[in-house]
């Protein structure tokens, strides 16, 4: 019995000339897309997501403002401290 080689004399020469690519034409039609409204929707919650979590926890503004509040010798009364005693006491569920 007498086995004969598969793809001729030179196997790797065959190999080498099958994986060889072709020039094509040239491209008739551009690549495209479409976005739908809902998609953009999403991408601008996403992105309005984003800049909030990476706002400052603090507003510098209101820090300054209640700190120029509290120099004031006549803002802090009883009806103040009564407003923030409840405001306390609603935030820690008491």
């Amino acid at each position: 019995m007498m086995i004969d080689r598969l793809g001729g004399i030179d196997p790797v020469n065959n190999v080498q000339n099958a994986h060889k690519t072709r020039k094509t034409g040239e491209v008739s039609q551009s690549d495209s897309i479409a976005v739908s409204a809902e998609a953009k929707e999403l991408a601008e919650i996403y992105f309005a997501n984003e800049a909030a979590s990476s706002a400052p926890d603090v507003r510098a503004d209101r820090v300054a403002e209640v700190m120029q509040k509290i120099k004031d010798p006549s803002y802090i009364n009883n009806a103040v401290v009564d407003i923030v005693a409840d405001r306390l006491m609603d935030v820690y569920g008491i």
